[in-house]
């Protein structure tokens, strides 16, 4: 939960300073660098993130990778960043270079909004074309946080990374591939349905009718699938508050209000009859006490019984109401409070005419 908020901060964040933000350095003090802390990194501490890491490549001397995540002194993940407004499209043949020669697992190629996680699950050394994990920081998905929170300091384990990443970069591949049937149905895909369900021979004619009645079909199925599970989260929820309410019935049938209660509440409406109208003073008991509130109001409480016991009490209310609680004997010694009773409604009187008019 707590790396979800601070994923959400730093988005907020991104939202509010991204038209500010003008070159690639800007791009990785603001967004960047934060978003490493964030995973449990010190951007300040060179045994863990390696700021300008040297990448050379055979006789081409001087390139560097903007940072390399370290564990157990060997750099497991190197991060290239650009500006913000840029495509990273175009770089990633770049950052192919850094992963080959730094001998890393993984790579970050980032503008700070977009990230992209590459590994070698192709071949060895040699980074994937596709990413295994891309997201966009300011719409993120729960299933991507959590994903997010494998590269966690705490959680980083390179073995399990690479063996899910392998899952994460095919499930995404076949998830494009259904989105662009769903869209644009191919020749192929009609085909398969049509062979299934038609007898007869796959004219032109035939393909084309197939081509809208598979769209058709496809459409009907994901808005019934949609429809069902809305169905039964409704369902859940009324279910849910129909056990809330059996719970409350189930809780006021506990509550007996005895004589002796009534005989207090009696009481203390004698003694605040002198300051307000009796018709403003209410109870409410429940199973742990007696309460008796101004204007029906929570937030106004004026004392409380406690009378089932072997010993008997009075709960008062202070001006910041704080409670102090009195032993007493009999409810005819609710009479020996008479003056913080009154004090108490007085105080809520007062907050009454401190309060501004709107």
């Amino acid at each position: 939960m707590e790396l979800n908020n601070q994923l959400k901060a730093l988005a907020d964040k991104i939202e509010q300073l991204k038209d500010k933000i003008e070159n690639e350095e800007s791009t990785k003090h603001a967004f960047v660098l934060p978003f490493i802390n964030l995973l449990g990194y010190d951007s300040f501490n060179p045994t863990e993130v390696v700021p300008e890491f040297t990448a050379d490549l055979g006789l081409k001397k001087g390139e560097k990778v903007d940072y390399a995540i370290f564990q157990n002194d060997h750099p497991v993940m190197i991060i290239e960043c650009k500006n913000w407004r840029e495509d990273l499209n175009v770089h990633n043949s770049q950052l192919a270079r850094y992963f080959h020669v730094t001998h890393t697992r993984f790579a970050l190629l980032t503008n700070g909004i977009e990230y992209r996680f590459y590994t070698d699950l192709d071949e060895a050394n040699i980074m994937d074309e596709k990413p295994f994990l891309e997201f966009d920081i300011t719409h993120l998905k729960e299933s991507t946080i959590s994903e997010i929170a494998k590269f966690h300091k705490s959680n980083f384990d390179i073995d399990k990374i690479v063996d899910n990443a392998s899952s994460l970069k095919y499930t995404k591949e076949i998830r494009k591939l259904i989105n662009a049937e769903l869209q644009t149905p191919s020749y192929d895909f009609i085909r398969l349905f049509a062979n299934r369900v038609y007898s007869g021979r796959l004219t032109e004619r035939v393909m084309e009718e197939f081509t809208e009645l598979v769209q058709k079909a496809f459409n009907q199925t994901i808005s019934e699938r949609v429809s069902d599970r809305l169905n039964s989260a409704l369902s859940q929820e009324v279910e849910k508050q129909q056990e809330e309410v059996l719970e409350h019935e189930e809780e006021v049938s506990k509550i007996i209000t005895t004589e002796e209660e009534l005989e207090g509440y009696r009481i203390v409406k004698a003694i605040l009859r002198r300051k307000i109208s009796i018709n403003r003073i209410v109870h409410r008991d429940t199973q742990s006490y007696f309460g008796i509130l101004l204007d029906d109001n929570n937030r106004k409480p004026i004392c409380r019984l406690h009378l089932d016991g072997n010993k008997k009490y009075i709960s008062l209310f202070g001006q910041n109401k704080d409670i102090r609680r009195e032993q007493i004997h009999t409810v005819d010694d609710i009479y020996n409070f008479e003056e913080q009773l009154l004090q108490t409604i007085d105080h809520y009187e007062q907050e009454v005419i401190k309060t501004p008019i709107p």
